[in-house]
């Protein structure tokens, strides 16, 4: 497979990975305490965690260039 569909097929899986962790993020937060302190570390834990899942495909989409 060339890189550029690869490329193509990543950037494609991470905007549809963001998507659905932006969604479930946000339902998610609906339900925790309502304490500024359970709120920041819930959402700076989110922020920071999205990227974890994405090492894998990112990976996979800058081999062998």
């Amino acid at each position: 497979m060339s890189a550029r569909i690869r490329k193509l097929i990543g950037m494609v899986g991470i905007l549809a990975f963001l998507a659905a962790y932006v969604a479930g993020v946000a339902t998610l937060g609906d339900h925790i305490p309502q304490r500024w302190y359970f709120e920041l570390v819930y959402y700076a834990l989110a922020g920071v965690l999205w990227g974890v899942p994405l090492l894998p495909l990112i990976t996979w989409m800058n081999r062998g260039r």
